[in-house]
């Protein structure tokens, strides 16, 4: 009886020890889960204190912090066991993505699920479910979950976009009355401008896995890169009138994902549907979501070996209860149900699967070795342009693509200009990747000419070519070779030991140049610019070329040349000073064809007339890339512009007809400087002054209208005839006007939309399609007629200022590099 007694009071002490110690969600947070949103400190709170609590079955990694300050975790949660011998598992795991070991024992590797929550602000239920799987899977009071983790390792990421759920959750916090309004034209429904989806910047971080552009997406994607997990689910939420989402995912899909990646998909579908049948709740599969652009939380998984997946549950801005079309009334409750279970589902059928996961893993990575994908096993990217290849060779490094250099190779491939099979040589600083490698897929993925699209019901775009994006010349060659070198060939060539020169001269042509010019005019230095090219002491300087005339700064500045020097140095940039000012070719230094370049003192505007994400690339763009401090201000001030504090005003893409008025115009005519992006230019057409017209598309005399082709089955996808979801073309430009610089003859541009502009009568046609124009990507039919000829790129000329018209986003998602180039030249170039 009393060992009875005795066994009993300890099972109770340890009862109440394992309770106190792991506190549930409701417990910690002092409210049920799902009552209220969570702000992001107390989810971080809750993950520490698990830790803490389960340190046994917790391993907390912090990876980085949000441009706000908000810290970014995950969450390593697995058995005892597996959690002593963590780092030896992550070991080798990433010896398994290498493809070049079989020393691993699979049997007893554990397999690696990461579980990623909240990647859009506003999606917020993720975060709340992410408390909830770290609580069944830690607290050891659930006898499955304890089987599965076993041989299985499993990454919590709570939120990968804090400052955007903060924003989200806080304004809902601060609106929802004691009883939730459940109807959808309620306010607490009605999220303000910019809304919760974005991060910090504006960005839609969902898209930019492969680019790291972001804070939040470079600390993640460095971590990732650590562990290379098994199986990857992004957790989403789309409208609150949809069903949940679950793989298999929809056509198209890239042809280089594998058939046993697209099998077990399936497998993971059937499971989750076993347990969603169960309940009666409603999800859909093979639709909308597609596994083709290489930037999202699936795809880029996939494409870096993994069983990559989105799952989507409906609550977008449906705060805690919504009335849907239905009429049925869906809670931040149900959601978290939702997601909770197919979280458990797939933690499940991956331990379920185990061995065979990790065979496959094993064999992706050597197959990648052995076999390169695609048809080209060498890309080789020139360095005619050394600022944006070295960019290049950046993006390269994040994602883990090996490349080398230089060489004595020559040989034929498809030339990305000509879109034909090409001679070429490779020299010293040519970039080159061969595909045959770990990351082969990924490699192929990003720098392929071509990609395959089989539906064109996509739900991205359908051209990234990095070579496109960066404007450099390349081939893609079906011989297998790699280059020489490991490292590039420095160049710089520096001329610091003469005491007085005539001159220094900079490159222009990348971002990196236009820091160069931007330091040295705050440092009160005049700066010219070559409209010309010219050839001084032996050298050619093509046009472009920035000029620091040293007597004509002495005038007002002491100290000329250490100030110059030092700005070169800290940036790490060559410096060329000439002695003479005799030119060979082009003309002397005293012409008009070298002009003083204007300080800008730009201002964006931002509000809700305005493309959140436009306005994001606009600001990210001056703030990180040339690291000016813009003026944002609101669309109903730009009729009160002082051309003293602001001669630069961008106009992002958005709707501003409203506010475009005399004191604008005025503001022009007394030198400002006018961008107008996208739809911005609409807000102009037939507005005094303004002279760009739109082209309409050509209807031919007394043609008749096709009857529809499409069938009633089709109706939510669309009409491909005029579908352009993103292509690239090539915009033929005027490489004598100051926004070619750096660019030549030809710049490629995404297009992701079918409208285009007359060409002008009185003006600078800058930039304008042809009908040989279109090099990458799903364009439909009719869309192809109505973009081969016309303007994308115009100056007009409006008093003593002028008005620049950018049909497309030369800033799209910041990673297309030759658009930065554009967008510099548009900034800083005179005329």
């Amino acid at each position: 009886m009393k060992k009875s007694l005795t066994f009993c009071l300890l099972f109770i002490s340890s009862i109440l020890f394992v309770n106190a110690q792991v506190k549930s969600p409701d417990e910690f947070l002092d409210y049920e889960l799902g009552a209220h949103f969570t702000p992001h400190y107390k989810v971080v709170e809750y993950f520490r204190q698990a830790a803490t609590a389960s340190s046994k079955n917790i391993k907390l990694i912090e990876y980085g912090k949000t441009n706000e300050g908000r810290p970014l975790l995950v969450a390593v949660v697995s058995s005892a066991e597996n959690i002593a011998k963590l780092e030896q598992i992550r070991a080798n795991n990433i010896k398994l993505s290498t493809g070049s070991t079989n020393a691993i024992d699979l049997t007893t590797q554990p397999s690696i699920v990461w579980l990623s929550y909240n990647v859009h602000g506003n999606e917020a239920n993720s975060s709340e479910t992410s408390m909830k799987m770290l609580y069944t899977l830690s607290s050891g009071q659930n006898s499955k979950a304890n089987d599965w983790l076993k041989n299985t390792v499993v990454v919590i990421d709570p939120c990968l976009n804090p400052d955007g759920r903060d924003r989200y959750v806080n304004y809902f916090n601060s609106v929802v009355g004691k009883t939730p309004n459940s109807d959808p034209t309620s306010r607490e429904h009605i999220e303000p401008w910019p809304g919760g989806r974005p991060n910090h910047y504006y960005f839609d971080l969902n898209r930019d896995w492969a680019w790291q552009t972001q804070i939040e997406s470079q600390q993640r994607l460095a971590l990732y890169n650590q562990w290379m997990p098994q199986v990857h689910v992004d957790f989403h939420e789309q409208s609150y009138n949809e069903p949940y989402y679950f793989a298999p995912a929809a056509e198209p899909v890239h042809q280089d994902i594998t058939p046993w990646q697209k099998s077990f998909q399936v497998v993971v579908g059937k499971n989750n549907a076993k347990y969603f049948d169960a309940e009666g709740w409603g999800y859909f599969t093979k639709e909308r979501f597609d596994l083709l652009y290489p930037s999202y939380g699936d795809t880029y998984p996939l494409y870096n070996g993994s069983i990559g997946m989105t799952y989507e549950q409906g609550g977008i801005r449906a705060g805690l209860s919504v009335v849907t079309n239905d009429g049925d009334t869906l809670t931040l409750k149900d959601r978290i149900a939702h997601h909770f279970t197919t979280g458990m589902s797939t933690v499940e059928i991956a331990s379920a699967n185990h061995n065979k996961l990790l065979e496959e893993y094993k064999k992706y990575f050597q197959q990648e070795l052995n076999g390169a994908p695609g048809i080209y096993k060498t890309f080789v990217i020139k360095a005619s342009n050394p600022s944006r290849q070295k960019k290049l060779s950046e993006l390269l490094t994040k994602n883990k693509i090996e490349f080398t250099y230089g060489g004595d190779k020559s040989g034929r491939g498809y030339d990305y200009d000509t879109q034909k099979e090409e001679s070429f040589t490779v020299n010293r600083n040519d970039l080159i990747v061969n595909v045959q490698q770990p990351r082969a897929v990924l490699a192929n993925v990003l720098l392929e000419p071509q990609t395959l699209v089989t539906d064109s019901n996509t739900y991205d775009i359908t051209a990234w070519a990095l070579p496109y994006v960066y404007g450099l010349k390349a081939y893609a060659s079906k011989e297998s070779f790699k280059g020489k070198f490991s490292a590039k060939e420095d160049n710089k060539s520096a001329s610091t030991n003469v005491d007085k020169p005539l001159a220094w001269l900079f490159a222009w042509g990348s971002a990196e140049d236009a820091q160069v010019l931007i330091a040295l005019q705050k440092e009160n230095l005049k700066v010219r610019q070559a409209d010309q090219p010219f050839t001084v002491a032996g050298k050619d300087y093509p046009a472009g070329t920035l000029i620091v005339l040293r007597v004509e700064n002495e005038k007002v500045i002491k100290d000329v040349k250490n100030k110059v020097e030092n700005v070169l140095t800290k940036l790490d940039k060559p410096i060329q000073a000439i002695t003479s000012g005799f030119v060979e070719k082009g003309k002397d230094f005293g012409s008009n064809v070298y002009p003083l370049l204007k300080q800008p003192k730009i201002a964006i505007v931002s509000g809700s007339e305005v493309s959140s994400l436009a306005f994001g690339e606009a600001w990210f763009y001056l703030e990180h890339d040339l690291n000016l401090s813009p003026s944002i201000i609101a669309a109903k001030d730009i009729n009160s512009l002082d051309i003293n504090k602001v001669n630069t005003l961008i106009l992002p893409d958005g709707s501003y007809s409203a506010f475009i008025g005399e004191g604008l115009t005025a503001w022009l005519n007394r030198g400002g400087k006018l961008i107008l992006m996208e739809d911005a230019i609409e807000s102009v057409l037939e507005k005094k002054g303004f002279d760009i017209k739109k082209k309409e598309a050509v209807v031919k005399k007394d043609e008749k209208p096709e009857p529809s082709k499409l069938l009633f089955k089709d109706k939510d996808k669309d009409d491909y005839e005029f579908a352009i979801p993103g292509a690239i073309y090539r915009v033929n430009l005027d490489a004598t006007h100051p926004f070619s610089y750096g660019l030549g003859k030809s710049y490629y541009t995404l297009k992701t939309d079918r409208k285009i502009y007359e060409p002008f009568v009185k003006g600078w046609n800058v930039g304008l399609l042809n009908d040989k124009s279109l090099m990458a990507g799903v364009v439909g039919k009719k869309v192809r007629e109505e973009l081969k000829t016309g303007l994308l790129i115009g100056v007009q000329d409006f008093g003593r200022g002028q008005v620049v018209y950018l049909a497309n986003d030369p800033l799209f998602r910041n990673f297309w590099e030759g658009g930065k180039t554009l967008f510099g030249n548009i900034v800083f170039c005179s005329y």
